[in-house]
This record gives structure tokens, C-alpha cells and sequence, in this order.
């Protein structure tokens, strides 16, 4: 089960504990707002994307909820273009289910970025590897569970 591997994952830092499971799906943006009661934008929405073609790994990145991929951005910093991963491939290459994808017990050679749109919270709540999971997190604690590979600009608001 994804949440379990996660849980393992975050006994590292002592956040094993930390998951929240809900009654309801956090699938979502909206879903996961709703039912953490917080606004949309502190949900850390966690895309995957096909990082290099056939190369077998994902690219990860993690954003606030109210932002969207600029592709002028996105092939600009990583020299490719923004093609999200199928939900199987997905599942495959990141060992969660789209709705429960996270930037947490992903495979070895996988990359995740940390948009700066996070950093204007105080906390924000990403995914735990189930569509009804999350977990409160500071964006440098989320960049240091994630042992994300750094922090880059390839969003904008969602209009």
C-alpha cells in the first residue's frame, strides 16, 4: 500500500505519524480543500511528468493548488516539453495512484522540484501516496522530506 511505504518513508524525519486519512477523497485540489478545510492554493499539488523520453523515470513537481503549468516556463527550465505521465504510467514510475501521487518514497533516480508559488504559506498540505491522504508540512520541510532537488518558477495562476 502507497501510504504505508510513505509512512516508512517519513519515520526518517519523525512524520510517520503525521499522515492525515480522511473519510472523504482528497483526490483533488477542491476535494482535498474541502475536506482539510483550508483554501484551495496550500493544497501542494503534486504532478508527475515524463522526464526524458524512454529514459524510465518520472519528473516530479510539487506547486500550490491554484497554480498551473506556463509552458513557456516549464521548457525553459528543464528543456523539454510539459507532457504529463497517463494515470498507469504514473502508478509505474511513482508507485502511487494519480490522486495520492506525492513527492515521497518515489523510486531512486527521481527528481522533484519545488515551485515557488508554496513559498508564500506558512504550511501547505501535500499528498501521502492515497487519494485521501495529506499531510501539514512548512516548504522547508517539505523540501527536506522530499529531498527535493531544488526550487524553480514554471507556474502561473490559474485564470
Amino acid at each position: 500500500m502507497s501510504v504505508e511505504a510513505v509512512r516508512e518513508y517519513l519515520r526518517r524525519w519523525n512524520r510517520q505519524e503525521d499522515i492525515l486519512l480522511m473519510d472523504v477523497s482528497t483526490a483533488t485540489v477542491p476535494l482535498a480543500a474541502q475536506a482539510l478545510g483550508v483554501e484551495e492554493a496550500r493544497i501542494a499539488k503534486t504532478l508527475s511528468f515524463a522526464a526524458k523520453e524512454d529514459d524510465g523515470h518520472a519528473l516530479i513537481l510539487v506547486t500550490a493548488g491554484d497554480q498551473k503549468i506556463d509552458n513557456r516556463k516549464f521548457k525553459d527550465q528543464f528543456g523539454m516539453k510539459a507532457r504529463m505521465l497517463s494515470p498507469e504510467d504514473a502508478l509505474r514510475l511513482t508507485g502511487h495512484p494519480v490522486g495520492g501521487v506525492c513527492p515521497f518514497a518515489l523510486p531512486a533516480g527521481t527528481e522533484v522540484y519545488l515551485d515557488r508559488s508554496l513559498e508564500r504559506f506558512t504550511t501547505v498540505y501535500p499528498a501521502c501516496g492515497a487519494g485521501n491522504s495529506a499531510i501539514e508540512m512548512t516548504p522547508a520541510e517539505l523540501e527536506r522530506c522530499a529531498e527535493a532537488t531544488g526550487w524553480v518558477d514554471v507556474c502561473k495562476a490559474i485564470a
